[in-house]
């Protein structure tokens, strides 16, 4: 090859290169910051966030998560873990396995506080789970999906439950105004660990919305995130009455689409989920089920993993920053371009990244 061949091969890869890391370092996530800090009702402004291409050094980060029995946290989980093999930073994830497992959450921050970590991501089974921590916060720590009330901590990533709430129950004020507006209407919650999570939020969140409205909530239930509890709280339900309507997280509307088939009553009774699933994406197509939030979880675990290398880096606390909430419903063109709210159909938990 002449030299001259060689010179332009050479500019042509040179150019090829630059233009991919400028487009790599172009890219953007489409997220909102929140005003106040940690308030329960907040002011939303969207931002365009940049993420990072590549970490300083491999940083090593310790995660913990109630649990990972759900595609919630699984998709929370895909998106920490693939964001830390992009950056070059190493990941340990710690599962309470519940959240009623608050001793054993403490004991695993006394653990990653004492460990060989420079950050510590915390998806806390209580907001007021550091009041209970008894050692100092002698490493950054940043408040993962769930809320967490301490001063020390001034980043949470992730959606507030309260517009959680509201969203789902604007769509069912708005649903019942629209199909049944001069019958009293009646909605049943199947909610998660009371006062745990975002739990309380949620319910604050639909009962705001449903003020002034013809529906009335009926019946609450609480249950740990388990299938086959809130098949027996559906059983007992439906024994009691018949709601209009059935919110209730993924997992509860889950079991709740086979329970009514089982009972013919899908006809009779509109379920409504407060976050997305694979299971609820499929109840939706199907018209099982008839609208969910969704809060991109796979966007939250990247989004928590880069904020945390960038405050590591020297960027100051980040406050309420996270994703807006997408109306998810029956209609098609709002079941497309899934890429950050569902883990991959073949990904299962994974608990540790080392670059």
């Amino acid at each position: 090859m002449g030299k001259f061949w060689q010179a332009l091969l050479t500019l042509t890869t040179f150019g090829l290169s630059c233009l991919s890391a400028a487009g790599a370092n172009s890219q953007t996530w489409p997220l909102e910051q929140r005003h106040p800090f940690n308030a329960k009702i907040q002011q939303a402004q969207a931002l365009d966030y940049h993420p990072l291409s590549k970490a300083q050094q491999a940083w090593r980060i310790c995660a913990l998560v109630p649990h990972l029995k759900d595609a919630y946290w699984i998709g929370i989980d895909y998106g920490l873990i693939q964001q830390a093999k992009h950056l070059g930073v190493s990941l340990d994830l710690f599962e309470a396995g519940s959240y009623y497992h608050q001793d054993k959450q403490l004991e695993q921050l006394s653990a990653c506080m004492k460990g060989d970590y420079d950050a510590i991501l915390l998806g806390a089974v209580s907001p007021n789970l550091l009041e209970q921590f008894s050692e100092p916060l002698t490493k950054p720590v940043l408040a993962l999906v769930n809320k967490l009330n301490a001063e020390q901590v001034q980043t949470h990533i992730g959606v507030n439950w309260y517009q959680m709430g509201l969203s789902a129950g604007n769509f069912i004020k708005a649903d019942a105004k629209a199909h049944t507006p001069t019958q009293p209407t009646t909605l049943a919650l199947l909610a998660g660990p009371e006062n745990l999570g975002g739990t309380d939020l949620v319910e604050q969140g639909i009962r705001h919305a449903l003020e002034g409205s013809n529906v009335s909530i009926s019946a609450i239930q609480h249950a740990d995130n388990n299938r086959n509890l809130y098949r027996d709280q559906l059983q007992i339900l439906l024994k009691a009455q018949r709601p209009d309507y059935i919110l209730g997280s993924a997992v509860a509307i889950e079991a709740a689409v086979s329970t009514l088939k089982q009972k013919q009553l899908t006809q009779d009774i509109k379920l409504v989920s407060s976050y997305f699933s694979p299971a609820i994406l499929r109840g939706l197509k199907r018209q099982k089920v008839v609208y969910s939030n969704d809060d991109l979880v796979v966007l939250q675990g990247k989004l928590a993993i880069d904020v945390t290398v960038k405050q590591l880096e020297g960027a100051a606390p980040f406050g309420d920053i996270g994703p807006a909430i997408v109306e998810r419903t029956t209609s098609p063109n709002t079941l497309s371009d899934l890429s950050f709210s569902l883990a991959e159909a073949d990904f299962y938990p994974l608990y540790q990244v080392r670059p």
